[in-house]
């Protein structure tokens, strides 16, 4: 007996497909079942053609209204499992993947491992694993019991690349009673002031630590050398609970999770939490006046030296460059 049938958890902002959902899409085809997907929200039909581009070959839909869209999702994918037998349901490790496989794994009776960083099939077994530890540690465990299968993962666990193939079919799900949690209604969104690209999008992100010495070296240093690289500029937990950042920039454990092509570390340690949110970048630049700082682990190249005076004259130098 082996996997048949994957569904998705298909979530998106603005009309476009999240890149935590693509990551999911494109893992899912490596297993050699067919992907479904569930979405609720609005213009179900760009939705389709974008996630279809990634391997889904079919979505379900319902509109969530003013609902919670993670309960309303979860509503709907209940409502139909035992009709249509998915043997695994994938989420993404985000507020509306856990509304959403929480009342699953309640309604159903079914166990679900969260937070997943890698995801492995071996006949109709589903092997997940899951870094713990503040990520020193990876555990293996298997799912072989009777689906659907519960697993959500984490953000940039895997890299998204498109299949190729057209636009999802949409079949629509109806009216779904979501119960007293459906009763939550979202009563205003607020976006996000931003600058640049968004941090968990990024393919060249600065980051700034405690090292820096205040709130004023981090405009000068880090926002000035993500500027000139035109990447995005992101922050240790330790100067965000100083209040030097807001919690959007934080890169780590309990932060934001990336995986850009570049991330520059100023002035960060480089502790465990922060390790596990930064360590899969391609490429990892370390500046710390400490030579044995933890950071220097996961490198490709680290500068030993003071970052109020290595990161100048890098941005100098940039500067020069550029003419």
């Amino acid at each position: 007996m082996s996997i048949s049938k994957v569904w998705i958890h298909v979530e998106a902002v603005g009309g476009k497909v999240t890149s935590s959902t693509l990551e999911l899409l494109t893992e899912a085809r490596k297993l050699g079942a067919t992907v479904e997907g569930f979405y609720a929200g609005a213009d179900a039909a760009s939705v389709a053609a974008q996630a279809g581009e990634y391997g889904l070959s079919k979505l379900f839909h319902v509109d969530e209204g003013d609902a919670l869209p993670g309960v309303v999702a979860g509503a709907a994918i209940l409502s139909l499992v035992g009709e249509q037998s998915p043997d695994v349901i994938l989420f993404s490790h985000t507020y509306d993947g856990r509304d959403a496989v929480s009342l699953l794994s309640a309604r159903l009776d079914r166990p679900a491992l969260t937070n997943g960083v890698t995801l492995a099939v071996d006949g109709d077994a589903v092997t997940v694993g899951t870094a713990i530890f503040g990520g020193l540690t990876l555990v293996d465990t298997k799912l072989a019991g009777a689906g659907p299968r519960l697993v959500t993962i984490r953000p940039k666990s895997f890299t998204a690349e498109p299949a190729g193939g057209g636009a999802a079919e949409v079949v629509e799900v109806g009216q779904i009673d979501a119960g007293r949690a459906g009763e939550a209604k979202v009563l205003e969104r607020f976006a996000e002031e931003q600058t640049g690209p968004k941090l968990e999008e990024a393919e060249i992100i600065v980051s700034g630590g405690r090292g820096l010495g205040d709130k004023d070296n981090y405009k000068a240093l880090v926002e000035e050398l993500a500027k000139l690289l035109k990447g995005a500029f992101g922050a240790s937990r330790a100067i965000v609970d100083s209040g030097w950042v807001p919690y959007a920039l934080q890169v780590g454990q309990t932060g934001k999770t990336v995986k850009p092509k570049l991330y520059i570390a100023i002035g960060i340690s480089g502790a465990t939490q922060h390790l596990v949110g930064m360590k899969n970048s391609d490429n990892i630049i370390a500046i710390n006046k400490d030579s044995e700082a933890p950071i220097f682990s996961v490198s490709d190249l680290g500068i030993v030296g003071d970052c109020k005076k290595v990161v100048p004259a890098l941005i100098e130098a940039i500067r020069a460059k550029a003419g």
